[in-house]
């Protein structure tokens, strides 16, 4: 797989490179230092995963990675970051990122994540998830007016059934799975039923979205 490291720190670059280097199913095509500098080399390179910082002088990540993901909608963005950047990860989750990474992770930690993007799935860390739910109420608490959906959202939400919604407004409080199905008396494989079939009809790609969904919508919900 071809992975691009994009951070401005130049230790790190370098540090990441020669880490995935190192692996054999892995090829480091490239380093940028900027937002505006990965999406000019993801267009000429057309790696399959890009590693995204987001605080970055310039263009930062979150801009960088809305371009990479209208325009190669196939490669994989896996951001890097610190606790300390709820907020922007919130931000850059809601453009259809695939997870993130925090950057003090063990290096093994780093190459199984970017296997677990290439191959389709997401990287979240549960006890961040939490943090990031609360950050994004904030965030709604914070727009005028307040949990306010477009249109198309409004729409979507139409379509769910009175089921889906309350599972909807679970996801939005950091809830799995197995939490929802004991507190709603159902099977945990029937949650799961239920957040797939909400997570297809809201258009969204995982459940981090509908969660981040459900934050901004808390106001239509009964």
């Amino acid at each position: 797989m071809k992975v691009l490291i994009v951070d401005d720190q130049r230790l790190m670059r370098e540090g990441l490179a020669a880490l995935i280097g190192l692996e054999p199913d892995m090829d480091v095509v490239g380093t940028a230092v900027d937002g505006r500098d990965a999406y000019a080399k993801a267009l000429e390179r057309r790696p399959d995963v890009v590693l995204m910082d987001i605080r970055m002088p310039g263009m930062d990540g979150i801009e960088g990675s809305r371009l990479i993901i209208k325009h190669l909608p196939d490669t994989k963005i896996l951001i890097l970051t610190t606790f300390d950047d709820a907020e922007l990860i919130v931000r850059v989750l809601e453009e259809g990122v695939h997870g993130y990474l925090l950057k003090d992770m063990p290096s093994e930690a780093i190459v199984s994540a970017i296997r677990t993007v290439y191959n389709g799935g997401t990287v979240l860390q549960s006890d961040i998830t939490a943090m990031l739910l609360q950050e994004a109420k904030k965030m709604s608490e914070r727009s005028a007016p307040p949990h306010l959906l477009r249109a198309s959202d409004s729409a979507a939400m139409e379509a769910l059934t009175e089921r889906e919604k309350e599972i909807l407004a679970l996801l939005g409080r950091g809830l799995n799975n197995k939490e929802i199905a004991s507190l709603l008396v159902i099977t945990e494989g029937t949650a799961k039923n239920h957040v797939s079939n909400l997570i297809a009809k809201l258009g969204l790609r995982d459940r981090t979205q509908a969660a981040l969904f459900a934050v901004r919508a808390q106001g239509s919900f009964p």
